[in-house]
């Protein structure tokens, strides 16, 4: 099985918005970011594939299974970590781990200990009284102590501060040295994901704009640097967006070579952020004819 997760064609219309007719796959071994500005679907896209909304057409397939016709066989083999806190407040945390690990037959207590002192959690604290950082990593403890294959993250480090956010990343360093094991990471901070992530599935106004491997939309994309003068002579079909100052404009691009050929000097490229492919995609629409 190549694949881990798979979507094809799903679509889920509300009143006001809709995921369009979206499909990409997270193939094994591999952690994908899943990336787009509030609102514009991933949260609802990580409720489809968990089965906690229904879809209205497509296909979502997880370990080659039906996520919904196999829903209980699917969930035993996944690890999911949400941006609120999902678990009973009244709650201590000792309490709610034996709670939970009575639905996993693959609950490993010796793998929620480690998680439990790497933490610094007391289990004896109910969940009510924990700060947001650490109901963060009460959930992710428990999403890593059943041997999850998947393991699905939506906004895991909102609101956290640096430390704790490169303590995360590393724990999903060290679950990925298990090349069976897939991570579906949906974040805003983008930066994490240019520190773990291998491909980047990025999401817009429900609609899939590119799924692709982390390093070739580095090497596709570039940000053009010039002056204001070059609006009046560039091809604008070859720009993605555009901001024009007073001094100059800066665009995005993946026909950096080409643009290089026909205007060398005057311009500068440089390799864009993950942030810096958003923000132009999303603002594709700003005018640069001015």
């Amino acid at each position: 099985m190549k694949n881990i997760l798979e979507i094809k064609n799903v679509t889920k219309s509300y009143k006001d918005f809709k995921i369009d007719d979206i499909s990409f796959n997270l193939e094994k071994g591999y952690i994908m970011g899943f990336v787009g500005a509030n609102g514009t679907g991933k949260t609802t896209t990580i409720k489809l594939i968990m089965n906690l909304i229904k879809k209205q057409s497509g296909q979502i397939n997880i370990f080659g299974m039906d996520n919904v016709l196999c829903e209980k066989e699917v969930k035993e083999r996944i690890g999911f970590v949400y941006d609120e806190n999902i678990y009973f407040e009244h709650l201590k945390i000792g309490s709610l781990a034996k709670l939970i690990s009575k639905f996993y037959k693959k609950w490993d207590w010796s793998a929620f200990d480690n998680y439990m002192k790497r933490f610094d959690l007391d289990k004896n604290k109910k969940i009510s009284k924990l700060s947001k950082g650490t109901k963060t990593k009460v959930s992710i403890a428990i999403a890593l102590s059943h041997n999850a294959e998947l393991i699905i993250m939506d906004e895991p480090t909102s609101g956290l501060d640096p430390v704790f956010r490169s303590e995360i990343l590393e724990i999903l360093h060290d679950v990925m040295l298990d090349e069976n094991k897939s991570i579906l990471f949906s974040t805003h901070i983008t930066s994490d994901l240019e520190k773990i992530a291998d491909h980047i599935t990025f999401i817009d106004k429900g609609k899939i704009l590119f799924s692709e491997a982390y390093s070739k939309i580095i090497d596709d994309y570039r940000v053009l640097k010039g002056p204001k003068s070059l609006l009046d002579r560039v091809d604008k079909t070859l720009l993605i967006g555009c901001n024009a100052g007073k001094f100059g404009i800066e665009a995005l691009t993946r026909e950096g070579n080409r643009i290089s050929q026909i205007y060398g000097d005057e311009i500068v490229l440089e390799k864009p952020t993950i942030e810096d492919i958003m923000v132009y995609h999303i603002k594709k629409k700003i005018e640069i004819n001015v």
